[in-house]
C-alpha cells in the first residue's frame, strides 16, 4: 500500500495528520492529548487517567448514555487510554461515520463538564481499577521495575495513580488541569483509513475548534536518571514474578534500532534464546521475555518472566547466564538474520490495521516533528549489524547494575548474581 501522508498546522497550533488508505472501508480517528502521568506532579498523581474516564460522561450536548448508544448504533468503537507521556481518544468508524465520530469527540473534548456527581461515581470506579490492577502481577511488577529505576521521577509513578490521589481528586482540580493542558498547540489530531485530508481539516476546523488565545503546555522536566536497587514485594500468589531493568535508549535514540533486533533475539518471540532456552529445553518457565520502555529521554530495557517459587532461582541463574553469553560472544549470523526478518514482518503486517496507523502518525510527530515511513523503519532495520549488536549488548546487558524486581510468595532470599 502506498503511504500518502499529509500535515496541516491550523493557526492555533493544533496538528492534523493523514494517512489516506483507498483499500480500506473504514477510518481510524485519534485525538492526542501531548500529557501523561510523566507530566504530574505530587498534587495531580493520576489526573490524566482520571480526565480520560470522565470525557465519556457527558456534555451540555449529550449524556454519557447517549454517547455510547450514537456510537454502538453505527458499529464503531470509542475509546480510550492514558500513557506515561500521552493521551489518546480514538474512534473506528465506517468511512460514512468519520463526520459523525469526529463531531462527538469533538464535543467531548471541548465541552465535558464534569458533575461533582460524576468525578465522586468515577472514583470508585478507579478505585476497583487499582485494586484489579494490583490483582495482576504480570503488570503490576512493571510498575514496581520502574519505580525502582527511576526513584522520586514522574516517569517512574503509575499512570492511575493511587488510592489516595483518587480520592483526594476534586472537579476544580480537573477543570484546572484540562485548562492548563488540553489546549490547541497540545493536540494532535491523527485518522488513518479512507478519508480525504482537506475534509479532515475541515471537520477539525468546525467541530474541534479552540478559543485561539488558549495556549498551555508542559513544564519541561529533567530525564529520569536510572539507579539500580533491588524490590521484593511479597504476595500471596502461585508464582514468583520478577523483572530485570536496564538502561535503554530513549525515541530520540538512533541505537534504538540494534536494540529492537537484540530485544528479538533475546526474548521477543517463540525462537528467541530465553523462550527456547528456560520454556522450551527445561520446562522452567511459562513466560520469560524481554521488553522496552522507550520515551522521550529515558527508557528501560529489560527481561520479566514467571516461575514456580521453587525453580524461580534456577531460572534466574539461567537468565544471567544468557545475558553474559551474548555480552561476550554478541549473536549469529543466523541469529541477526532471523531477528530482521521477523521484524520486517511484523512491521509490515501491521499496515493492514488502521488503528496501528494512526498510532504510528501520531508518534511520528510527537517524538520525532517528521512522518517516518514504513520504507525507513525496514531500511534502519535492515541496516543493523551484528558489531551493533554486540556493542549495545556490552553496553547494556549489565544485570550486576540493572534493578531488579520480585513479586510472589518467596520464602528465601533471591541471589541475582
Amino acid at each position: 500500500m502506498k503511504e500518502t501522508f499529509q500535515k496541516t498546522v491550523l493557526p492555533n497550533g493544533l496538528r492534523i495528520l493523514t494517512e489516506s488508505i483507498s483499500q480500506f472501508r473504514s477510518a481510524t480517528i485519534g485525538i492526542w492529548v501531548d500529557v501523561g502521568s510523566a507530566d504530574e506532579d505530587e498534587a495531580n498523581r493520576g489526573t490524566s487517567h482520571f480526565l480520560e474516564h470522565l470525557m465519556f460522561k457527558g456534555t451540555p450536548n449529550r449524556t454519557a448514555r447517549e454517547i455510547s448508544e450514537t456510537m454502538d448504533g453505527i458499529g464503531g468503537n470509542l475509546n480510550a487510554f492514558t500513557e506515561k507521556e500521552q493521551t489518546c481518544f480514538y474512534a473506528k468508524v465506517m468511512d460514512k461515520h468519520v463526520p459523525l465520530a469526529m463531531e462527538m469527540m469533538g464535543d467531548m473534548i471541548l465541552h465535558s463538564h464534569f458533575p461533582e456527581e460524576e468525578v465522586e461515581k468515577e472514583k470508585g470506579v478507579i478505585l476497583e481499577e487499582i485494586r484489579m490492577y494490583e490483582d495482576a502481577p504480570d503488570e503490576l511488577i512493571f510498575d514496581l521495575v520502574a519505580q525502582a529505576a527511576w526513584q522520586n521521577h514522574p516517569l517512574g509513578y503509575p499512570i492511575l495513580g493511587t488510592a489516595e490521589s483518587v480520592m483526594d481528586s476534586n472537579r476544580e482540580k480537573l477543570l484546572h488541569f484540562v485548562k492548563r493542558f488540553y489546549t490547541p498547540n497540545q493536540i494532535i489530531v491523527s485518522v488513518a483509513g479512507r478519508i480525504k485530508h482537506e475534509k479532515i481539516v475541515e471537520m477539525v476546523e468546525k467541530y474541534l475548534s479552540f478559543d485561539t488565545s488558549s495556549n498551555g503546555g508542559k513544564v519541561p522536566i529533567p530525564p529520569a536518571q536510572f539507579s539500580s536497587h533491588r524490590i521484593l514485594k511479597r504476595k500471596e500468589i502461585e508464582q514468583v514474578h520478577f523483572c530485570l531493568g536496564m538502561k535503554g535508549f530513549s525515541q530520540k535514540d538512533e541505537r534504538r534500532y540494534p536494540l529492537l533486533v537484540l530485544d528479538t533475539i533475546l526474548g521477543g518471540n517463540t525462537s528467541s534464546r530465553l523462550f527456547q532456552e528456560i520454556r522450551e529445553k527445561r520446562g522452567l518457565a511459562y513466560t520469560v521475555t524481554s521488553f522496552q520502555g522507550a520515551y522521550a529521554d529515558s527508557a528501560l530495557f529489560g527481561v520479566y518472566g514467571a516461575a514456580n517459587p521453587a525453580t524461580v532461582q534456577t531460572v534466574i541463574q539461567h537468565l544471567l547466564e544468557i545475558l553474559s553469553e551474548i555480552q561476550d560472544k554478541g549473536v549469529t549470523r543466523k541469529e541477526l538474520k532471523h531477528a530482521k526478518e521477523h521484524l520486517k514482518g511484523s512491521l509490515s503486517l501491521t499496515l493492514e490495521s488502521g488503528s496501528t496507523r494512526m498510532i504510528r502518525l501520531a508518534k511520528s510527530e510527537l517524538y520525532y516533528q517528521r512522518f517516518i515511513s514504513h520504507k525507513e523503519l525496514l531500511d534502519k532495520i535492515q541496516s543493523v549489524t551484528m558489531e551493533d549488536v554486540r556493542d549495545i549488548a556490552k553496553e547494556l546487558l549489565r544485570p550486576e547494575l540493572g534493578t531488579w524486581a520480585v513479586l510472589g510468595p518467596v520464602t528465601e532470599e533471591i541471589r541475582f548474581g
